[in-house]
């Protein structure tokens, strides 16, 4: 059986010559909460330890704002041989093949100790439509989950949509069955009842948002209704894949929440394999479909790395420099994907014993963990938060540069060899660290700045980022996560710095450097003037700390007198909110 992904992909960009749009209800609630400035990293068919590793050494460092997961619950089993299995669930019980509900709330904890948000893919427009086991152990039928739905809980007589629906027939999308998946009635008080405790469970686990799989599928209204029962304001995110002349709209669910861009990441494939200086006005009069406010916009997800309508991780240098361009420009919230390699389109992530997902290993070839590469330009997109666009240059073909009010510059060579020009930046003067790759750039007084940007390179610049030393800027690391025994610790310290200076932390305990400043732990500058870092603390203890800055000739100013100190928690995480004295 083909993925039902794969085939709503296909479905979804399917043209015709004439279109009948039937009236579709338009949900009216008030807008979802707005998401915290800063991109998302998609880190697709990880495992829950992987992520709670990654928000502790990487995303939290980097200034990520959240992390979205892959869906939790249960899930029809597959033993781990396709990707797609996780998009058909069971039931509701947190037995993914990702890791265990303790697992996952260990996850959302070490991710919020980090500075990061957590938002799950949530799959609440059927269940599965083959399959009798689950990855928990669990027992079930296509219209029957024994203590959950059945057959009355789904659309009744099914019926199967066609590609011809897309455009002709509204209801049939958001009725029928997606290819053969039994179609959830969320029209239902008892299945929205089911949905929304489904989703309160999450959120009462600290998930702070979620992406709404197949949305285009469930009626606004009904996504409305749902949304009206849960609890706090969770940010929402809807998968509605725009094809066209299609009967349903993104448009139509703006007013449930934000909505996933799809033609955004099309667009910057027709630019990046062919001319991106035409760049310059590249925005909703492009024919995208949602307006910035409401979009989050990536360069590449799950389904369309597949189905070849986006770049993907194999076109290298464009797609490196297309998703450098997506943190840089104004335009939605970002979302920068890292999944796993694969040359069967249909197949899995690593997994083992029994198809449950192993451990991410960056240094395996087996997962791309391309968010890492674009950590400089997550600093930099947060950085530049609601300023415009200013000082375009473009060379006519494939050279682009541009400012980001007086607190970013960008520039992109998609060209085969490099370009030095005098750029006008509109950054105060100073010396600042490449965001996009190594070296720096200095700015004179005049705002403009000599540079060399590399073939198929990018060099980006903020204010307020890491200062360039000689030697290499301490960052932090990915480290296993702490054990039941230790207590993942953040500190963060605001902190101003001159140029050169870095700041770590150093304590009475070993995991600190039993005060030796040789042996302190590095924090990152991505949120400056706040340096923030986090370690492993001995649980139920009363530590001893200090913040310190290293100077470029390699000596070291300690913060006043006394000591700082605070007792961990016997467990979970704990944080520390200082400021330099």
């Amino acid at each position: 059986m083909r993925s039902y992904k794969a085939v709503l992909a296909v479905a979804a960009t399917v043209l015709a010559s004439a279109a009948v749009a039937l009236p579709v209800t338009t949900a009216t609630p008030a807008a979802a909460a707005p998401p915290t400035p800063g991109p998302i990293a998609n880190l697709w068919n990880w495992n829950w330890n992987s992520v709670a590793r990654e928000c502790t050494g990487v995303l939290g460092p980097a200034g990520y704002a959240a992390v979205q997961v892959s869906p939790p619950n249960d899930s029809m089993s597959k033993g781990g041989s396709v990707w797609w299995d996780v998009y058909q669930p069971a039931r509701y019980t947190l037995t993914s093949k990702f890791g265990d509900e303790n697992a996952f709330r260990n996850m959302v904890g070490a991710c919020h100790s980090a500075g990061v948000k957590v938002h799950a893919d949530v799959v609440i427009n059927h269940m599965t439509g083959q399959g009798s086991g689950s990855y928990g152990g669990y027992s079930f039928g296509k219209y029957g989950y024994p203590g959950l739905y059945s057959s009355a809980d789904f659309h009744s007589p099914a019926c199967t949509i066609n590609d011809s629906d897309y455009t002709n027939d509204a209801w049939r999308v958001q009725n029928c069955e997606l290819v053969g998946l039994a179609d959830l009635d969320t029209g239902s008080d008892y299945v929205r009842g089911q949905i929304a405790g489904y989703l309160n469970r999450l959120t009462s686990l600290g998930v702070d948002g979620f992406r709404v799989d197949a949305a285009k599928h469930i009626s606004p209204s009904d996504l409305s209704a749902i949304k009206g029962r849960l609890s706090g304001s969770p940010y929402l995110h809807q998968e509605v894949i725009e094809g066209p002349n299609e009967a349903v709209r993104p448009s139509q669910y703006t007013g449930v929440g934000d909505v996933h861009e799809f033609v955004y990441g099309r667009k910057l494939k027709e630019q990046f394999t062919g001319q991106i200086k035409w760049l310059s006005t590249f925005g909703q009069s492009w024919g995208l479909s949602v307006p910035s406010d409401r979009a989050v916009v990536f360069v590449d997800n799950h389904d369309t790395e597949r189905n070849g309508s986006t770049l993907n991780y194999k076109y290298g240098d464009a797609y490196r420099l297309a998703n450098v361009f997506m943190l840089a420009w104004p335009y939605g919230t970002p979302a920068v994907y890292s999944g796993f390699t694969w040359g069967d389109k249909e197949a899995g992530p690593p997994s083992a014993n029994g198809g449950f997902v192993t451990d991410t290993d960056c240094g395996n070839g087996r997962w791309t963990c391309f968010h890492r590469q674009m950590s400089g330009m997550a600093a930099f997109n947060r950085a530049v938060a609601g300023t415009a666009v200013a000082n375009w240059y473009d060379n006519g073909n494939n050279v682009i540069a541009f400012s980001r009010g007086d607190r970013g510059w960008v520039a992109i060579n998609n060209e085969g060899g490099s370009v030095t020009r005098t750029f006008t930046t509109g950054l105060p003067a100073g010396t600042y660290a490449n965001d996009a790759g190594s070296g720096t750039v200095t700015v004179a007084a005049n705002g403009t700045a000599s540079v060399t940007v590399p073939a198929k390179g990018a060099v980006a610049v903020h204010v307020g980022g890491p200062r360039p030393t000689s030697s290499p800027t301490p960052t932090s690391t990915p480290t296993d996560p702490p054990t039941q025994d230790t207590v993942a610790t953040t500190f963060a310290v605001n902190a101003t710095t001159s140029w050169g200076q870095n700041v770590f932390v150093v304590g009475d305990v070993p995991e600190l450097g039993n005060w030796n400043p040789a042996n302190a732990v590095a924090l990152s500058s991505a949120a400056y003037p706040v340096w923030r870092g986090t370690a492993g603390l001995p649980a139920g203890r009363t530590i001893s700390y200090k913040y310190i800055k290293k100077n470029p000739d390699g000596s070291v100013t300690w913060e006043s007198d006394p000591n700082r100190s605070f007792t961990t928690p016997s467990g979970g995480t704990a944080t520390r909110n200082d400021t330099w004295r």
